[in-house]
């Protein structure tokens, strides 16, 4: 996935944070919504992350932001979980959430859809493999999904 350049600036400060911190870096987001920029980061650990977590991530990458000031506009930081619908992004990701039920959110349908949902059998050489109820099992390339996230199944 492509990262703006603020987020790339952003990366190098907050990496050994989260590190130190024993939590796990999910995702970076700068993004604009209506007048105000967000500066987004996803943490998370086993278990799940708490409001400590966030609070201790939040308050050493303001000191390092305010320290370096790599960013030019004002923004909001926001520093949460992923949530229970985590987004998977990294290959890692897939590794560690094999077997899951997952989302898929495509570009461009495929069979007249755009959505699909399965248990992940795995990625490889940039292909998201997934076993769907009837157990026929799709493949995508990562360059058409969307998005793809944990399933939330109640």
């Amino acid at each position: 996935m492509a990262k703006s350049n603020t987020e790339k600036k952003v990366l190098p400060l907050l990496e050994p944070i989260v590190e130190e911190k024993g939590l796990e870096l999910v995702d970076v987001e700068f993004v604009k919504e209506g007048a105000n920029w967000y500066l987004r980061i996803y943490i998370d650990k086993d278990g799940g992350v708490s409001i400590d977590d966030c609070e201790g991530v939040s308050r050493a990458l303001e000191a390092k932001l305010d320290e370096t000031d790599p960013i030019e506009q004002a923004y909001i930081l926001e520093v949460s979980s992923p949530g229970i619908d985590r987004p998977l992004k990294k290959d890692a990701d897939f590794v560690k959430f094999q077997g899951e039920i997952i989302d898929v959110k495509l570009y461009k349908a495929i069979d007249g859809k755009k959505q699909y949902q399965g248990k992940l059998l795995g990625l490889e050489d940039g292909v998201i493999s997934l076993e769907e109820e009837d157990g026929m099992v799709r493949t995508f390339t990562q360059k058409e999904t969307a998005d793809v996230r944990l399933a939330v199944i109640f």
